[in-house]
């Protein structure tokens, strides 16, 4: 089994993804923003419907479901300077077979009311701390010849009108994901574009667009973690390098 580091854990996909893996039984790091949220998400992995499941060789020195861990790591992704002295603090492990990007913020508005605190915000959380802990974690990534999952947008490949902000950060971390697996050929490198998802950052997106939320409208978090599962679980001759998941 592998090591796992999530951001947004106790976000609507990145609770899914971290879900699925602790069922196949990997190690797990869960990164956010709120200790508390953290803490609860890992109580609930360790012993929930969603602990452990693999069946284990018992003659295999260290492999057993005891043997598995979720370490959570309070991150302020909007001060992306600060990360580094956050990891610091932290025993990370030497290897990291997977890095999911799962955090992410939105704030609709038209261009001329976006003043520089929106811009700078949705870059510092959608990109540049995205880039600044891939770079922190690369070490570690390349010992385990790893994976990097990048949790775009289909907002990523299209800019809608009052998205420009979000748009341009997801823009960005497309191309941040391209130069990764360019610069890096020993890790595998995987994009995924979610359409409209039934989570939090959802209910916010159509209050502010002044609509309704229906959970039932949008795909549901667990079917996109499921994709971004899949494309970690690909075979080692493949790599899935994008995939866009929309509701049906």
């Amino acid at each position: 089994m592998g090591t796992y580091l999530i951001t947004g854990a106790t976000g609507g996909i990145g609770t899914a993804v971290a879900e699925l893996l602790r069922e196949r039984g990997h190690d797990l790091v869960l990164t956010g923003r709120s200790p508390d949220r953290l803490d609860k998400l890992a109580a609930t992995l360790r012993t929930g419907a969603h602990a452990a499941t693999q069946v284990f060789d018992p003659k295999a020195p260290g492999v057993g479901p005891s043997s598995r861990t979720i370490r959570t790591i309070p991150l302020d992704l909007t001060e992306p300077r600060r990360i580094e002295a956050a990891l610091a603090l932290d025993d990370l492990p030497p290897r990291l077979d997977g890095l999911v990007h799962a955090a992410g913020v939105v704030h609709l508005s038209p261009i001329a009311d976006l003043e520089a605190d929106e811009w700078i915000d949705h870059l510092s959380v959608n990109l540049v701390s995205a880039a600044e802990l891939t770079r922190l974690l690369l070490p570690a990534l390349r010992t385990a010849q790893g994976h990097v999952v990048f949790v775009n947008s289909t907002a990523g490949l299209r800019a809608n009108p009052e998205w420009a902000a979000y748009a341009a950060s997801k823009f960005g971390l497309r191309a941040l994901a391209d130069s990764l697996r360019a610069e890096e050929p020993s890790l595998r490198v995987t994009t995924v574009y979610p359409g409209r998802t039934a989570t939090e950052m959802q209910r916010s997106v159509r209050a502010q667009e002044g609509h309704p939320y229906a959970e039932d409208d949008f795909a549901a978090p667990s079917t996109v973690a499921r994709v971004l599962v899949n494309a970690l679980e690909t075979p080692r001759d493949a790599v899935v390098s994008d995939v866009t998941v929309r509701p049906h």
